[in-house]
């Protein structure tokens, strides 16, 4: 039988049954679905996590654990603010060729790791040898089954997806952790002896720090190779969301170079979405980069002195931006059965030939395919200068102050042995190249 929270007692210890009681109950209407055992279901510890969140725990007389009300209802009310969108997911596994670490049992740690573990064949070894005891049924407060999505390509290829919100609350997640096992104390959770907290609540990235171009210029070739490089990743805020820990080191694949350290759902939402090795699909995660979040974008890929030199985009960002905003007029629309109005025809995409080492044979192709009417309809066949024209002029309009940083004039930073631009020596147009 749950037990009952007493209303407006918010100043005190709680049993981590009530506790459980209170956090289902404030979390019913929060647009990421919770775990109704978020407290009794984690071992006896120091600390529960939820949502983004540590929540210290406390020993009390008799050996039971207890926990302060007032954190309960602070982490309940970080997650109602959360909005979610069930279409915008991330990838989480499995990911081949990741070398497998120790597991800390009981700790939300490299928490994808613990969903792969969990999501593994039925007839796997480590599935068999887990029967019988308790199964992971939330992460951080979050019960993450509810919202996973599982596609299926063929028999065997399968892959596991969230919603970047939840994402990056387990990040965030995961970072506060990490903080509260090496000794990190945050000022909001040290408690005393009858539940009260000591200083006013802080937030879980209180202890990063903003990114402010210390790695510009630098290879990621060699950056990588570096070591300690991870563990000063981690101590940064990612460059882009400002909102969650950085995790990687984004950089440009076209030129090589270091951008700046990103939490992993912004690495994700960047990243193009292949068709096959020289074509994309547009999605709609381009209508963020390229318009509602071109403001943090747009100096985010000019971070790298190749593409800012040249005022351009790798080419499968650059491809992916000339369909998107330079072809938009030419892409029919048609009028859906029992509604009014027009909405974009079937899918977009881009492919191109050559490469952005030789600007005079690249040649990007826009067509629409899975149109309803069955038809597959070729948009435009725009040469490489013209898309990188095109793209300057919308920047100069779109983020003034990034246009201005860049230009084929501006090669002061540019490192003198840099694997980036390659000379076109083939004619007219030698300023772009």
């Amino acid at each position: 039988m749950p037990e009952r929270v007493i209303p407006g007692r918010t100043g005190g210890l709680i049993s981590l049954g009530a506790a459980d009681t209170l956090w289902a109950g404030l979390t019913s209407e929060s647009g990421v679905p919770t775990a109704a055992t978020a407290f009794t279901r984690s071992p006896a510890q120091e600390y529960v996590l939820l949502g983004g969140r540590v929540v210290a725990t406390v020993k009390a007389d008799g050996g039971q654990w207890s926990v302060a009300e007032a954190a309960v209802r602070r982490a309940a009310a970080e997650l109602n603010t959360v909005e979610m969108d069930r279409r915008d997911v991330v990838r989480i596994g499995p990911f081949r060729g990741v070398p497998k670490r120790e597991r800390m049992e009981g700790a939300l740690l490299r928490w994808r790791e613990r969903i792969a573990g969990e999501l593994q064949e039925p007839g796997s070894p480590d599935r068999a040898s887990r029967r019988g005891g308790s199964r992971m049924l939330h992460l951080a407060g979050i019960d993450w089954r509810r919202i996973l999505v599982e596609q299926t390509q063929g028999r065997e290829a399968r892959s596991w997806w969230l919603p970047r919100a939840v994402v990056r609350l387990l990040d965030a997640a995961e970072h506060a952790e990490r903080q509260w096992l090496q000794g990190v104390r945050q000022p909001s959770e040290a408690l005393t002896a009858d539940g009260r907290e000591v200083t006013s609540p802080d937030c879980p990235t209180a202890t990063l720090r903003p990114y402010g171009g210390e790695l510009k210029g630098q290879l990621y070739a060699v950056l990588s190779r570096k070591p300690g490089i991870s563990g000063k990743v981690a101590g940064w805020i990612c460059a882009v969301c400002r909102t969650s820990p950085a995790t990687v080191l984004d950089h440009c694949h076209e030129h090589g170079y270091v951008r700046a350290p990103v939490c992993h759902s912004c690495n994700t939402l960047e990243r193009p979405d292949h068709l096959y090795r020289n074509g994309i699909r547009v999605a709609g995660r381009y209508t963020r980069l390229f318009d509602t979040d071109a403001a943090a974008w747009l100096p985010h890929w000019h971070r790298c002195p190749g593409c800012r030199a040249r005022t351009t985009l790798p080419l499968p960002h650059l491809a992916a931006w000339t369909a998107h905003i330079a072809c938009r007029p030419l892409r029919p629309t048609h009028r859906p059965r029992g509604t009014r109005g027009r909405t974009p025809c079937g899918m977009l995409r881009v492919s191109w030939t050559g490469s952005h080492s030789t600007p005079r044979s690249c040649l990007l192709t826009v067509a629409v395919g899975c149109c309803p009417s069955g038809e597959h309809r070729l948009l435009a066949r725009v040469p490489y200068r013209e898309a990188v024209e095109r793209f300057g002029t919308w920047l100069a309009e779109t983020a003034p102050a990034v246009a201005t940083a860049a230009g084929p004039d501006r090669l002061d930073d540019l490192p003198i042995q840099s694997r980036p631009v390659i000379a076109d020596t083939s004619g007219e147009g030698l300023a772009l190249f």
